[in-house]
């Protein structure tokens, strides 16, 4: 019951208050978090779920790890300034002025105009056992969202009734939205998950050590919004948990039409995902890991709604009115009273889970000082994964024994260049950080990538402190 509430608070905050993230992974891993989301060769103990669960066979690490709590946020755009970012984050509910609307229109024309994700970790374990190996358990909610918009699109978010398009289309010759909207992209999803993973060491010689591992993940569905278009081809469907309090008008009186009512979280989906990965360490130094994560698929069932080709439909209202973008956007292009799509209502529909490919490697120098090169790329175009390839070299050095600081080099993923930084305290059973995927990013107009992980409550027990 705790942890649906925590998911139904977190769920209806993000679209509710707008309050927007970064479309990365592991950002409630802190840690990885500092190195800009370098973590297939560095992530250890329960921190490897999702990653590469191989690296739970590996040895001398903590005998016992947990934590009650490890969450992270952030925000990117290449197209809108820091400033205007920062609005949609903390001024949600200013009202925007026509000129505002105006600008917000022409910054939003573009491929990678937000993305946007929050994770939490709620709680987590990891513990090594004799032969077994490493064993991992967790409970992780993710929030991924990615906006990318054509000149139409992003005219009508913003101006809506009033969008060129409406004012320039002869009577009767109404463009398709497959022709309209070329290019656009929204999406949007929320994940509520529980995780078993299970890492073991199958060879161990002198100078070369390998280990295996796999995942496996039950899902929970809260909510998703999959818009994608393309010329000829549009994939709109959305399934919303009644946590957002969507008015779903005449439809929800539709036989076809699956209602899921109730004041707390009432999962909308459900499905199964799998984790599989290797990693070897050679010499006394060099690492390496390979693995595919999010293997599966979820059935949305709940409040489902889908949408073919169609005219282009009118808009009523002026468009979003406010800073509070996620919601009013969601609503727009979702299921809300004044939708860009006339939505049918739909029983079940099946969507892969977001997967992708991890590679990385490795150089551990010593218990102070490690680097890492990964790159993640994304297996497919749903809701809640990478628009693009992650690249990424990050560092790890410990200038003393109860301090750890991160830092790398990153791009790729929808986002431009990026220099993460992270700070974290250590003890030989404890440890608490801050950290973000990119410091100048807090500094710069150009491109801002904001994001702010943190750990609280990890602790490590038996074995040596990394």
């Amino acid at each position: 019951m705790m942890i649906s509430r925590f998911v139904a608070a977190l769920a209806a905050g993000v679209l509710g208050a707008a309050a927007p993230a970064l479309a990365q992974n592991e950002l409630s891993n802190f840690t990885a978090t500092g190195r800009g989301g370098v973590a297939t060769t560095f992530a250890s103990d329960y921190q490897a779920i999702g990653i590469n669960p191989a690296n739970l066979g590996r040895v001398g690490g903590a005998t016992v790890a947990f934590t009650i709590g490890e969450v992270g946020a952030g925000a990117a755009s290449q197209s809108l300034t820091r400033q205007q970012l920062r609005r949609f984050i903390t001024n949600p509910n200013e009202q925007l002025t026509a000129a505002e609307k105006q600008t917000l229109a022409t910054a939003f024309n573009s491929d990678n105009a937000l993305n946007f994700n929050a994770d939490a970790t709620t709680l987590a374990l990891a513990v090594q056992l004799p032969v077994i190996g490493g064993v991992a358990i967790s409970n992780r909610v993710r929030t991924a969202g990615h906006v990318g918009l054509n000149k139409n699109a992003a005219d009508i978010l913003f101006l809506g009734r009033d969008a060129p398009i409406y004012t320039t289309t002869a009577a009767g010759n109404v463009p398709l939205v497959t022709e309209a909207l070329a290019g656009t992209e929204m999406q949007f999803s929320v994940l509520n998950e529980f995780n078993l993973a299970w890492g073991t060491r199958l060879l161990d010689l002198p100078l070369f050590q390998l280990s295996a591992g796999a995942g496996y993940r039950y899902v929970q569905g809260v909510g998703i919004v999959d818009v994608r278009v393309q010329p000829g081809n549009l994939q709109a469907y959305t399934s919303m948990s009644p946590v957002f309090d969507i008015d779903y008008g005449t439809v929800a009186s539709n036989p076809s039409f699956n209602l899921r009512t109730g004041n707390g979280l009432s999962p909308v989906g459900k499905g199964h995902g799998f984790d599989v990965g290797v990693a070897a360490e050679v010499g006394k130094a060099l690492r390496l890991g390979l693995a595919v994560t999010d293997i599966g698929h979820m059935t949305w069932n709940g409040n489902l709604l889908t949408a073919n080709d169609q005219k282009l439909k009118r808009l009523k209202s002026n468009g979003v009115e406010s800073y509070n973008f996620v919601k009013e956007a969601a609503e727009i292009f979702a299921s809300g009273s004044d939708s860009l799509f006339q939505y049918q209502p739909s029983q079940d529909r099946r969507a892969d889970l977001p997967t992708k490919l991890r590679a990385g490697a490795g150089v551990r120098l010593s218990e102070y000082f490690e680097v890492g090169l990964d790159v993640t790329m994304p297996l497919n175009q749903v809701a809640g994964n990478l628009p693009s390839t992650f690249v990424g070299a990050g560092i790890d050095y410990k200038p003393a024994k109860w301090l750890r600081l991160s830092s790398g080099l990153t791009g790729g993923a929808g986002y431009g260049f990026s220099v993460p930084l992270g700070v974290t305290l250590v003890t030989s059973f404890y440890e608490a950080g801050l950290s973000t995927r990119d410091v100048a990013g807090l500094l710069t107009s150009e491109n801002p990538y904001l994001s702010v992980a943190g750990g609280f409550l990890r602790f490590k027990l038996g074995g040596k402190s990394q």
